[in-house]
This record gives C-alpha cells, structure tokens and sequence, in this order.
C-alpha cells in the first residue's frame, strides 16, 4: 500500500497531502500499520481541516487513535444529543483538548437538549488541558455550571456570547478560580450586574483583553473598578448595540477615580455610548499612549482637541474606524464633530497607518455639509499615510476627483465604496489605474452604470 494512496477516491484529501514532505517519499511501501507514529502524528498535525482528519481517520485504526490523542481542539455545534452522554463520549476519546467551542446559533426544541450545568461538569472533568472556552447561544447554562470551569486552572480565554442565564455570581466564580485568566469576552449577557468579579480581577487577576457588549447592567461607571487592572489591559471593547450607554454625572466621594493607568492598551473599541468630561469611558481618549487600532462607533461626547492629541500621542496607530453622526457643535453647525484638521493631524502623527474606516450613514446624503471631513482632507491622509485598505461609507464628499488621487495611491489594494452617490462612471475610469489595487468593492453607488462596471471588466 503507497502512502499516499490514504484513500484515492478522497481527491481533496489528496491534495492536502501533496504538500507534506513524506508525500515526495511515497515509494517506500508500508502498511499502514507499521508507520511509526511520529510520522504518523506529523501527517495529523499538518492537516488543519476537519473534514480532512474525519477521512483520515477511516483509514486505519492507528491513525484513528493518533488523530485523537494530538487533537487539540473542537467545535461542537447543536448535534449533540443527549448532550450530556454525548459530550462523556466525545472527551473520552480527545483527551488533549485545549480549545473548545460550543455554539448554539440556530437552535430549535427538535434539535435535542443544549448543552447544560452538568454538561460544563463533564467538560472540566474530562478536559485537564483546556484553556480556551467560547459558549454561545447556550441558554442552559448558569453560574453553578461556571463554577465547575473554576477547576479548569489552566484556563487563558472564555468567551460567553448569550448566556442570559449566567449572573455576576458565575464570572466570580471563574476569576477566582481561573488565576491564568487572560481574556474574557461577555457579549449579551443581561444577568451580569454587579461587579465584583471586575474589581477582583483589576486586583489580583492578569486580564490582558476585556470584551463587554450588550451587557446592559454594566455601565461605563462601573469599569472604573478595574482600576489597577487596566495597566495590564492590550484589548478593550466595550458597547451597547441599539442603544446607548449614558452614566449619571459625577458622585461626589465615589471610591473609584479616573485616574488611571492604560499604558499597554494597543486596541480600544467604543460603540453606542454617551461620554462627558470627567463622565464615562472619555477618560481613556486621554490616556492612551501605544494604540495600534481604535474603533469608535457612534460616541456621543467626542471632542476634536482631545482626539488632535490622542492622534499625537499614538504615532503606533494601524487602524482606525470612525463611524460618526452629525451633532450640533460648538460653532452652531449639523455636523460632525471631527474636522480635516483631525485628519491632519492623524496624517502627520501616525505615519503607520494602514488601515481606515470613516462611516457617515446617518449623515444626509443630499447634505454634505453635515460630514465634517471634506474630499481633501480624506486625500491628503491618504497621500500622507500608506493606506492599504480603505472603506467609504456614505461619503456624499467624495466625486470623482477624489477616485483620481486615490488612484495614484502607492499602496492602496483594498477599497470599499458604500453609498457614495457622487461618484460617477467617470471615477471608474480612473481608479481602474491604481497600480497595487486587487480588490474593489461596490455598494449601493447609484450613478455608477453597467458602462462603468465594463471598464472594470476590461
């Protein structure tokens, strides 16, 4: 039997393996069963798709056991069913699993029993390796269930995405029994008030990426119990989606102040949230120092000066995501708030940036005046920086001269245009001509014709 010839009807199969190196040494003719089996582990560890290893494993008992013993994660969708008994059998036979996904989108009554407490008992019990958890969509779960997952003390991640049944209770439970906790993630998660587990954490834990989305008794106040915690934070994303986020004003004596550190964050991300001075997560506008990518999505309360020196400070910048509305500004304008001399400032500041977002779809498209940015400043970022990705979004201000100068850009090779109902066919004609561009993107850019589009194609 070739080696090669693991099953030759399996053509996919076949070309994954063509790759290997013990594929260019298939003379050698050997039973299956007398591969040594760090051979045969190399040839598991190199097949990174599921369905490739299920087909593997048909072909002989010992690359069935081998496949399980180096198979380090898995994702486990709504099949399961008993759940419980199924998951006892599952890790019996993948005792080497540290990453572990389960995932109930889409599940209905007919599709058997979620995934349950005693069901997270069996995980932690079966599964000493574990250290990366997502839970999503897993409505039976609660806090006695994570408190089996304290057991679990080489635990790094968990992520829970739609627990409605999980309180603060269970986090505590994980952040103090999970001492190597690095990353957490709580999207969706209604019953998780108090924030106990938080201050714990900022004392005693060693979070290096926090996640709160959706998690609607969890204010921007109640994040300044992290406090010594957010020295060590690289990644925070915080949001409310469909609504926004407003703290009350300042509490005279409250125990928790601003005045914190937040050195190391390197990605921060804010969504749907109402900010003031002194109020709300603002304060981190003014502290960070080494971003790498800032998304800020709807963030009522942003102030030009403070981001001119955030800009200034974080000359690190990669990415950046603005998605802005018009407010009425200081100077009696609809506008929003940020200006060219943001972008300015930005183009001069931050000679890495790669990556830019700006998104005006609440802006009017018959009123341009209510984008704060004009056609120019855009290009001049653009000319300033080495922009390799770009996404417009609403952006009435730009016409075809501005997909002129973008197609001059040395660096450009990805560019999204959404709503932009100023271009024509005209600046088809011209972006046809940047000299790195491979992907074009087009949405909804309504006097670009199937002429224009035949330019393209041409």
């Amino acid at each position: 039997l070739y080696l090669a010839v693991f099953h030759s009807d399996n053509e996919s199969l076949l070309q994954s393996l063509q790759s290997l190196e013990i594929a260019q040494v298939v003379q050698l003719r050997y039973s299956m069963e007398d591969l040594p089996e760090p051979l045969l582990a190399e040839i598991v560890k190199r097949i990174t798709r599921t369905s490739h290893l299920n087909s593997l494993c048909l072909v002989s008992k010992q690359l069935y056991t081998v496949e399980a013993e180096h198979r380090d994660a898995i994702l486990v969708g709504c099949g399961l069913d008993p759940s419980t008994e199924a998951l006892v059998s599952l890790f019996s036979r993948f005792l080497n699993l540290a990453k572990v996904e389960i995932n109930y989108s889409g599940w209905k009554p007919s599709n058997g029993d979620q995934l349950n407490n005693q069901g997270l008992r069996v995980l932690s019990s079966h599964c000493p390796l574990l250290s990366d958890l997502a839970l999503s969509f897993c409505s039976y779960i609660g806090d006695s269930g994570l408190g089996y997952l304290a057991d679990c003390k080489k635990l790094r991640s968990l992520r829970l995405d739609c627990a409605p049944a999980v309180t603060s209770t269970g986090i505590f439970h994980v952040a103090v029994g999970c001492r190597h906790l690095s990353v957490l993630h709580l999207v969706d998660c209604m019953e998780v008030d108090n924030v106990e587990w938080l201050e714990y954490l900022g004392r005693y834990g060693s979070l290096g990426e926090l996640v709160v989305k959706d998690c609607d008794e969890i204010n921007q106040y109640d994040l300044l119990k992290f406090g010594p915690g957010w020295a060590n934070l690289q990644k925070f994303d915080f949001g409310i989606i469909g609504n926004y986020s407003y703290d009350p004003s300042y509490v005279l004596g409250y125990p928790y102040s601003y005045e914190i550190c937040c050195d190391s964050l390197k990605d921060l991300r804010l969504a749907h949230i109402i900010t003031d001075q002194e109020i709300g997560l603002r304060f981190l506008l003014g502290k960070c120092k080494a971003l790498e990518t800032l998304y800020l999505e709807y963030v009522i309360g942003l102030k030009e000066n403070e981001m001119i020196a955030l800009f200034q400070r974080c000359s690190n910048l990669n990415t950046i995501s603005l998605r802005l509305m018009p407010l009425h500004c200081e100077d009696d304008q609809f506008r929003t708030v940020l200006t060219d001399v943001s972008l300015k400032a930005l183009a001069l500041s931050c000679p890495m940036l790669q990556v830019v977002e700006l998104t005006f779809t609440l802006c009017g498209p018959n009123w341009p005046t209510e984008i704060g940015f004009t056609q120019e400043g855009i290009m001049t970022l653009i000319q300033s920086c080495p922009i390799r990705a770009l996404l417009l979004n609403g952006a009435s201000i730009l016409y075809d001269e501005g997909m002129k100068c973008l197609s001059s850009s040395q660096f450009l090779e990805t560019l999204e245009l959404v709503d932009c109902c100023s271009i024509t066919d005209a600046g088809m004609n011209f972006i046809i001509q940047a000299p790195c561009l491979r992907s074009l993107t087009l949405r909804r850019c309504k006097k670009v014709t199937d002429n224009g589009m035949a330019e393209l194609a041409r």
